[in-house]
């Protein structure tokens, strides 16, 4: 993988260190409801420092609203979130998030290389063109998705899952602390799964906290640390091996899910990989 440009003001990365040990993202008592219908209620949340982490639930159980109402981008009844023990406002430029495919203009007259290019105007600020530092990062992180060859190329005129690729290297650009992904797997090809999950383990392995809609039960176990079970209310959340069972999976499932029993199959064999490493 070609390395990013990690480069800060010396007064970001003061704040990054007295903030390391905070929680990436807090949310207190978060109530959302759309048309005065409920869709979240009174969910309180602690997500790690560093790691990845799982937000897995049935449809509509609020997952996506979770993300983007501590984003601030819907309206929240009551409650509120945390980022490293700050409001959003504070630490915006240490967030990055990668928004559904759903929610894209794709006839925007965009190359690839210009949407990653956005991802960096937190660190260089709003005023003026990118100079070569700023751009050289971008297309370093282009190159990590594996689209360095598509860098001229309009964005809606790539495939679903060289979309998704440009639109996770904006987020690496970047270079944020804390990574937002609403559904990063949802209509890509096998090959773009492996690069996004690849990628997602790096940022791990460099103390980043990446948190994601998933809905594939089947790989969650194999993909994440940690697991926040949503439906509607908080079901359970913590580390994959304690959280992600059968029973709560069945609490927040119930029998509407024709894939619950691969899902609790799966978590079966994740804890049974794990007590064989400990034997």
């Amino acid at each position: 993988m070609t390395p990013r440009d990690t480069s800060a003001p010396p007064v970001e990365l003061a704040a990054a260190r007295e903030t390391a040990a905070l929680p990436a993202l807090a949310v207190r008592h978060l109530t959302v409801a759309y048309h005065e219908s409920p869709v979240l209620w009174d969910v309180s949340w602690t997500t790690p420092a560093a790691g990845l982490i799982a937000i897995v639930g049935p449809n509509g159980a609020g997952k996506s609203t979770l993300i983007r109402a501590s984003l601030g981008l819907v309206p929240k009844v009551s409650g509120q979130a945390l980022f490293f023990g700050q409001p959003l406002s504070a630490v915006r430029a240490r967030v990055g998030y990668l928004p559904q495919r759903s929610s894209v203009d794709w006839d925007f007259p965009a190359s690839a290389l210009d949407v990653v290019c956005m991802g960096r105007y937190r660190l260089h600020g709003w005023i003026g063109p990118l100079g070569r530092r700023h751009r050289e990062a971008a297309r370093a992180a282009l190159a990590e998705v594996g689209m360095a060859d598509y860098a001229d190329r309009q964005i809606g005129q790539l495939s679903g899952g060289q979309q998704q690729r440009v639109f996770l290297a904006r987020a690496l650009a970047q270079d944020a602390d804390l990574y937002l992904m609403d559904e990063p797997f949802a209509g890509v090809d096998a090959a773009t799964e492996r690069t996004i999950i690849e990628v997602l383990r790096i940022l791990a392995r460099a103390g980043k906290a990446v948190v994601a809609v998933h809905h594939d039960l089947a790989t969650a176990p194999d993909y994440f640390d940690h697991v926040l079970i949503l439906n509607g209310r908080l079901v359970g959340a913590g580390p994959m091996d304690s959280v992600f069972t059968p029973e709560n999976l069945q609490r927040a499932y119930g029998g509407r899910l024709a894939l619950l029993d691969q899902a609790i199959e799966a978590a079966a064999r994740a804890a049974a990989g794990r007590r064989d490493a400990q034997a």
